[in-house]
């Protein structure tokens, strides 16, 4: 099983609206071999955290791959990324 990690700080001037219809685009997704996903704004319990975070859980690395190439979920990255001031992701294995 694969986890992926991915939290985003967003620019002082996104749209907040926009960016919560972007989250539910993400968490309508079904890509093959998706076993969790969950995608959602900071609970603000700490000063300086980030924006939001998205852990999505598949079955194997191939799974993955697919939903990293998935074309909804380009599109949607191609949205976020103008709002996007910093973005930290990574992988591993469970």
């Amino acid at each position: 099983m694969i986890r992926n990690v991915v939290m985003m700080k967003m620019k002082p001037d996104f749209d907040a609206s926009l960016l919560e219809e972007l989250l539910a685009r993400l968490r309508r997704m079904n890509c093959p071999g998706t076993i969790s996903y969950t995608a959602d704004l900071d609970a603000g319990l700490r000063e300086g955290n980030w924006t939001l975070a998205i852990v999505s859980d598949f079955v194997d690395v191939e799974a993955y791959r697919g939903y990293d190439s998935d074309h909804e979920h380009n599109q949607i990255r191609a949205e976020l990324a103008p709002m996007i001031e910093e973005i930290a992701r990574v992988q591993f294995a469970l």
